[in-house]
C-alpha cells in the first residue's frame, strides 16, 4: 500500500500509549526475569516476524517500546503499515542490549498483534466487496483509549473511517428518533442546529422510514438490519438523493451479498471489536 494513502499518526500520541503499556507490563521493579538470568552487559540481535499471512499495521509502537526503554537499542523496519506478509516475513530487526530488548518485546508485539488484526481483518472484507462500489467503514465500536489507532488500522487494511467521536458527525439513531418524535423530526431539528460543515445521518429499519427520511434530505441515511432484497429496494427508491449506508451484523460471510445490492458504504464493529490478533513473534537471531 502507497503510504502516502495513510494517514499520520502523531508521535506524541504513540509515545504516550507505549509509555502506559510500558509502566502497566513493568510494574513497581521492571523485567526482574531478565534482570535475574541476563548479564547487563550482555547484548543481542531480533526479527519480528509474521507466523500467518495478514497486513501489517503498528511498526510505529514497536519501534517507540523499544526506544523508549532504551534509547541505545537499534530498530529497523524492513516492511511498512499496510504491506501484505507471508508466514516468516520479516518485518523488522532489533538490536542492542539485551535486558531492554527482552523488557519491551511484550509491549511491542502486542500493538503489532492487535493493530494487524484489524488491517488484516479489514482486507478481508475489502477484498470481498472489490467488483462492487462500496467501502467498508468501522464504527465507534473500539477498545477504549485505542480508537484512533484501530481505524488507522483500518485505513491500513484498505477500509475507510466512520466518525471518530459524537462531535464530528450527526448520526441519528433509533432512540434519538423515539425521543425526537419521529425521523423527519429528528432530520429537521439537526438541520437547524448543524454548522454547514456538519454531516448529517440518520438510521432507518423500513423501508416507509426510508421516504421520510428522503423528503427531509440529509447527507448520508443508514440502513440497519436489512436483508439484502430490501437494500435493493432501498437503493432503487433513493435513486442517488443520498448516501446509503448498510449495516448491522454484518460479517464476512454476509458482507458481499450486502455490497451487491448497491449500497455506497459498509460499516461492520466487526473488524474492531472482534478481528483476531496477527500473529506475530519476536525470535533471537544467533550469530
Amino acid at each position: 500500500m502507497n503510504d502516502m494513502l495513510l494517514p499520520h499518526l502523531p508521535d506524541l500520541l504513540v509515545q504516550e500509549a507505549v509509555k502506559s503499556a510500558l509502566l502497566e507490563d513493568w510494574g513497581r521493579a521492571g523485567d526482574i526475569t531478565s534482570q535475574a538470568t541476563l548479564p547487563k552487559s550482555a547484548r543481542a540481535s531480533a526479527a519480528i516476524a509474521a507466523r500467518k499471512p495478514g497486513v501489517l499495521c503498528g511498526l510505529a509502537f514497536a519501534a517507540s517500546a523499544f526506544l523508549q526503554t532504551d534509547k541505545g537499542l537499534i530498530f529497523e523496519a524492513t516492511k511498512h503499515d499496510g504491506d501484505h506478509l507471508s508466514p516468516k516475513e520479516t518485518v523488522a530487526r532489533i538490536q542492542g542490549p539485551a535486558r531492554a530488548l527482552l523488557s519491551a518485546e511484550r509491549v511491542a508485539l502486542n500493538f503489532v498483534g492487535h493493530l494487524s488484526g484489524i488491517a488484516t481483518a479489514t482486507s478481508r472484507f475489502a477484498e470481498a466487496i472489490q467488483h462492487t462500489k462500496a467501502k467498508i467503514v468501522c464504527t465507534r465500536k473500539t477498545t477504549p483509549g485505542l480508537r484512533a489507532f484501530e481505524k488507522y488500522a483500518v485505513k491500513c487494511g484498505g477500509g475507510a473511517n466512520h466518525r471518530f467521536g459524537l462531535d464530528d458527525a450527526i448520526l441519528i439513531k433509533d432512540n434519538h428518533i423515539a425521543v425526537a418524535g419521529g425521523v423527519r423530526k429528528a432530520i429537521e431539528a439537526a438541520k437547524a442546529f448543524a454548522g454547514h460543515l456538519v454531516k448529517i445521518e440518520v438510521e432507518v429499519d423500513t423501508l416507509e422510514q426510508l421516504r421520510e427520511a428522503l423528503d427531509a434530505a440529509p447527507d448520508v441515511i443508514m440502513l440497519d438490519n436489512m436483508s439484502p432484497e430490501t437494500l435493493r429496494e432501498a437503493v432503487a427508491l433513493t435513486d442517488g438523493r443520498a448516501l446509503l449506508e448498510a449495516s448491522g451484523g454484518i460479517e464476512l460471510d454476509t458482507v458481499k451479498s450486502v455490497a451487491e445490492a448497491g449500497v455506497d458504504l459498509i460499516s461492520t464493529g466487526w473488524i474492531t471489536h472482534s478481528a483476531p490478533v496477527l500473529d506475530l513473534g519476536l525470535d533471537i537471531e544467533m550469530s
